[in-house]
């Protein structure tokens, strides 16, 4: 059984970082695992990925050739990648039981608007694998709470695009500190953990201000107001968003967030036991 774990989320999250983390925390448990490069406009990282988009079709090369812009030229790229199916389930075949890991680029509309990636998690599901995402967004969007619920509202609507097994994961928590002691170490602002709490698990009514203060009254006269409240209605009626605090310093982090993506796809539930290569040759020959 192969599985396919999408790594999504927008510019900037750390999506690349967590998938070459990822990647050391597997091979680290001997775990055999690839990366699989979705952006057609990556720079080189830590890992070479073993299957490459860009070996395919590549960002600049459109944007030269057809004078299209970054997004145009994404989108461009996805609809090449989709009618050349059999180039990427060609470069999947000789992978069996393995861990891959898709790379996934920053453009948010591909996720929750445009049917590229629902398409491919068919396609792949209709080759035997089992398919996954996680979607990361950074601590600091703790920072602005209408951003904070724009990330919140983003990730919805990805999960309910693409239908399948998936995990929100809070990125670059290392950057936000509880002690306000040590507020430098926070680049992303100092919270004590309570506070943290009401933003991994997502509490719409961050987005109230406090009744009688001056920012309750400015909201209330806002163009927005009637706005807000039906986000908090929406989020209060669905809540289908919850974040996994990521801290890549820590690998019982990784772990953790690695230990909820395998739960989701049933992990090594059908694996048969492997013999080891070592049963049939030197102390244990005569066993046989």
């Amino acid at each position: 059984m192969r599985y396919a774990v999408l790594v999504t989320g927008p510019a900037g999250a750390g999506k690349s970082t967590f998938c070459s983390a990822l990647l050391t925390h597997l091979h680290t448990a001997k775990r055999a695992a690839h990366l699989v490069n979705l952006d057609p406009a990556a720079e080189s990282g830590e890992y070479e990925p073993a299957i490459d988009i860009r070996d395919l079709i590549s960002l600049p090369d459109v944007m030269d050739e057809l004078g299209y812009g970054p997004n145009g030229g994404l989108v461009y790229c996805f609809e090449y990648l989709l009618q050349n199916m059999d180039w990427l389930e060609e470069e999947l075949g000789g992978y069996e039981d393995d861990y891959l890991i898709f790379d996934c680029p920053g453009q948010i509309e591909l996720y929750t608007h445009h049917p590229f990636l629902p398409t491919l998690a068919r396609h792949l599901s209709r080759l035997g694998m089992r398919v996954s995402a996680t979607y990361l967004i950074e601590s600091q969007f703790m920072e602005d709470k209408y951003k904070f619920f724009s990330g919140v509202l983003s990730a919805m609507s990805a999960m309910v695009n693409l239908e399948v097994p998936w995990i929100n994961v809070m990125s670059k928590m290392d950057l936000v500190t509880s002690s306000s002691e040590d507020a430098a170490s926070g680049r992303n602002g100092v919270r004590a953990r309570k506070d943290i709490a009401r933003f991994l698990d997502p509490d719409p009514l961050l987005l109230v201000s406090a009744p009688g203060s001056r920012e309750e009254r400015t909201e209330r006269h806002s163009k927005f107001h009637a706005l807000n409240r039906a986000i908090v209605q929406l989020i209060e009626d669905h809540p289908l968003v919850s974040f996994l605090p990521l801290d890549l310093t820590n690998p019982d982090s990784i772990e953790t967030v690695l230990s909820h993506i395998d739960y989701t796809m049933q992990y090594g539930e059908d694996e048969e036991p492997r013999e080891p290569a070592d049963l049939d040759e030197g102390d244990f020959a005569d066993m046989e």
